[in-house]
């Protein structure tokens, strides 16, 4: 057995194949001091100058420098990092808060709990002067956002002052909104191949909280498709029409040209922003002719066939999908 074949003992996680999306992290620590010290604190007198400043100051520079002290952490190019620092008088105790966020394709958790500790081994530091029987207590957790599992929240529950400073988003972002699902499958519709993609991509919209009213499976006939999108966008009362397959280079690959022929707008962007991420994983991507566009009141987006590309294209459209449908049914272009 050569060094090559020897299995790793450590390593990194592999985040090469995964999507980039919006990542957010809010931890929160503890240290109590004392009452004298918190007076030094809340006064700004202690010896080595005003602590709060600088312990925010040491949060930031904690969470920015997580993979240097963590070694499997992947070094990530923060967006964003703020610290908060409350002092409790009743407790005698100083709560630091870190928001870290980033566009990655891991989670940004090790650099707001980075952060945090930053904050808190700094306000230890700076107060032992005048107190050395100093406790960090309570390093946690609170709320992380994106990547395949959406929103996670402490199931200890959340501080109040926490909910001020992380928005709230939205885990169900299509709530209330109507939508249909329409495999295209010469095979699938024949009954000779069992259909994934579609099951799959109910799954995912019913997980983002849509109302999925049909989910058909047709043949690649472009006439067959034409008629049976533009019922369902003219009935009215879908807000959303998803089909997938047909989207490829082949003479039965008719999609893109069926609604093509329904829409009174296109949206060219969402079929760019679905290549350009499949693309990270494979270069076949560029080959798809994935496209969307309005009829109307009714969004309409051609996805891949493949059940690992409805997987990516959700992840891509997740962030912006309820503002399409919402303009797509007259809503006005302010983006909440």
């Amino acid at each position: 057995m050569t060094g090559t074949d020897l299995p790793a003992a450590f390593h990194m996680a592999d985040v090469g194949g995964k999507s980039p999306n919006h990542r957010r992290a809010l931890a929160m620590g503890r240290i109590h001091v004392g009452e004298a010290a918190f007076a030094h604190i809340k006064a700004g007198t202690l010896p080595k100058g005003d602590v709060l400043k600088i312990a925010e100051i040491a949060g930031i520079q904690g969470a920015k420098g997580a993979a240097s002290l963590i070694p499997l952490c992947h070094p990530l190019p923060l967006d964003h990092v703020a610290l908060w620092l409350d002092l409790e008088e009743e407790s005698h105790s100083v709560a630091v808060y870190c928001l870290a966020a980033a566009f990655a394709r891991t989670g940004v958790e090790m650099e707001a709990l980075a952060g945090v500790n930053g904050a808190l081994l700094t306000l230890y530091d700076l107060t032992k002067p005048v107190e050395p029987a100093l406790t960090i207590t309570d390093v946690h957790l609170l709320v992380k956002e994106g990547g395949k599992k959406g929103r996670w929240v402490c199931p200890e529950g959340v501080p109040a002052r926490a909910a001020g400073i992380l928005p709230e988003t939205r885990e169900r972002p299509l709530e209330g909104i109507r939508a249909a699902i329409v495999t295209l499958s010469d095979r699938a519709s024949s009954g000779a191949y069992e259909d994934r993609s579609g099951p799959i991509l109910r799954a995912a919209l019913e997980a983002l909280g849509a109302e999925v009213v049909s989910a058909d499976i047709l043949p690649d006939d472009e006439e067959k498709i034409a008629a049976h999108v533009g019922a369902l966008a003219d009935a009215g009362d879908l807000g959303l029409v998803i089909t997938t397959g047909g989207t490829g280079l082949t003479p039965r690959d008719v999609a893109p040209e069926a609604i093509a022929r329904l829409c009174t707008k296109t949206a060219p962007g969402i079929g760019e922003a679905l290549r350009a991420a499949g693309a990270r994983h494979i270069p076949t991507a560029w080959l798809s002719r994935s496209i969307a566009g309005v009829r109307g009141k009714t969004l309409i987006i051609a996805l891949p066939g493949s059940p690992r590309a409805i997987g990516e294209s959700m992840d891509v459209l997740k962030p912006f999908l309820r503002h399409a449908v919402r303009l797509a049914a007259g809503g006005k272009g302010h983006c909440p």
